[in-house]
C-alpha cells in the first residue's frame, strides 16, 4: 500500500458497457489514474448485479468478463490500477451486515437513485431485498479500502451521501473514526448524463438505446444514423431545433471541433442543413473515439487468461486491505471476542 489518497469506483456486470460510461465515469478514473497522485481500485460489482438478476447468474458471469475488457480497452491499466471482483472479497459482505443495523428501511427507501430504478425497473411491491440495500453494500465497498474519492456519474449523488451517513453513524456508535467520509468526484454539470438514441433521457441497457464501447463501424453508424433529431425539421430548408435534438447534444459532448458545431447549429436552425449531414459528422466523431477502443478491445479478448490473471491478481490484492478494515471495525464494535 501507499500513502496516496485512494479512489474506488465501479459497474455491475449486467451487459457490455456504452458510451454513456465512457462519459459518465470512465474517463473520470481514467483521468485520475494518470496523474499517479492517487491509488485507484475499480471494482466488477458482481455481487450488486444479482440483486435484480439472481435466477440468471450466467448473465452476471459472461458479462464480468466483457466488463474487464472494456476497461482494459479504454485505459484502466492494471499497473497502475487495482481491479477487482466484489464477490472474492468476504470481507465485504460482513461489512454490509453490520452497517445496515445503521440504516432504516425507510432511509433506503427514500434514496433518490433507489426510488428511480426501482420505478424503472417496475419491480412495484416486489423489490427484492438485497436491492433495496444496495446502497448500504456500496457503503461496504467504499468504506472497505477507505477510499477518500469516489468517481461516478452525478445520478450517483444520493448514493455517496448515503455512505458518509452510514460511516458518521459507524464512527459516533462506537467512539472511534474508523471509517473514512468519501466524496463524490463528478463529471463536470451537464456532461455526466447523456440521453438514450432514441431521445429517452437516460441511455441504459435495458431500453436498448445505447452505443457500445465494442460496436463494430458498420453498427455504430447504423445506430447514429437512427437517432432522435427534430420530428418537426421535415425538409431541409425547414429551420430546425437544437435543444433536444440528440444529434447535437452528442456533438457538444464528443466533438473537439466547437467552432464547426456551432456553425452546423446556426445553419441547422436557419434551414437548408438535413440530419443526415448532421448524422454523417456525428458518425466521423464517434468512429474517432472509438476504433481505438474497440481495437485494444479485441487485442484482449484474442487473451482471456491474462485477463482472468488480472482480475485474480487485483482480487487478492483487494482482499487483504479489505480484511484489515474489517478487523478494525471489529475491535471497535468490540466483537472480535477470540484476540
Amino acid at each position: 500500500m501507499t500513502n496516496k489518497e485512494i479512489f474506488l469506483t465501479g459497474d455491475r456486470p449486467t451487459g457490455k458497457l456504452h458510451i454513456g460510461h465512457f462519459v459518465g465515469s470512465l474517463q473520470n478514473r481514467i483521468k485520475l489514474q494518470n496523474t499517479g497522485e492517487y491509488d485507484p481500485f475499480i471494482m466488477i460489482a458482481d455481487m450488486q448485479a444479482l440483486t435484480d438478476n439472481a435466477r440468471d447468474p450466467e448473465k452476471i458471469r459472461n458479462s464480468l468478463f466483457q466488463v474487464a475488457l472494456d476497461y482494459l480497452a479504454v485505459g484502466i491499466d492494471p499497473a497502475k490500477s487495482t481491479i477487482f471482483v466484489q464477490s472474492q472479497i468476504p470481507a465485504l459482505n460482513e461489512l454490509t451486515m453490520i452497517y445496515m443495523n445503521l440504516v432504516s428501511v425507510a432511509r433506503l427507501e427514500r434514496n433518490p437513485t433507489v426510488k428511480n430504478e426501482i420505478k424503472q425497473k417496475k419491480f412495484n411491491e416486489s423489490v427484492p431485498a438485497g436491492f433495496l440495500t444496495y446502497p448500504v453494500s456500496q457503503a461496504a465497498d467504499i468504506t472497505a479500502f477507505k477510499a477518500k474519492i469516489v468517481p461516478v456519474g452525478d445520478d450517483q449523488e444520493p448514493m455517496i451521501e448515503q455512505t458518509r451517513e452510514i460511516v458518521r453513524s459507524f464512527n459516533n456508535a462506537y467512539q472511534k473514526d474508523v471509517l473514512v467520509e468519501p466524496e463524490g468526484y463528478f463529471p463536470p454539470k451537464g456532461e455526466g448524463r447523456i440521453p438514450g438514441l432514441d431521445g429517452n433521457a437516460k441511455m441504459s441497457k435495458s431500453l436498448n438505446n445505447c452505443i457500445y464501447l465494442s460496436d463494430d463501424a458498420e453498427t455504430i453508424k447504423k445506430k447514429v444514423m437512427s437517432m432522435y433529431t427534430d420530428p418537426d425539421h421535415i425538409h431541409v430548408e425547414d429551420p430546425g431545433k437544437v435543444e433536444g435534438n440528440v444529434v447535437f447534444t452528442y456533438l457538444d459532448i464528443f466533438a473537439d471541433d466547437k467552432a464547426k458545431v456551432q456553425e452546423l447549429k446556426d445553419q441547422y436552425q436557419k434551414g437548408g442543413l438535413g440530419d443526415v449531414k448532421i448524422k454523417l459528422y456525428l458518425n466521423e466523431v464517434l468512429q474517432g473515439i472509438l476504433k481505438p477502443i474497440r481495437e485494444r478491445r479485441e487485442e484482449f479478448e484474442q487473451k482471456p487468461a491474462v485477463v482472468y490473471q488480472i482480475l485474480e491478481e487485483g482480487s487478492k490484492k483487494a482482499n487483504l486491505i479489505a480484511e484489515k478494515t474489517l478487523q478494525e471495525v471489529r475491535d471497535a464494535m468490540g466483537v472480535n471476542y477470540f484476540n
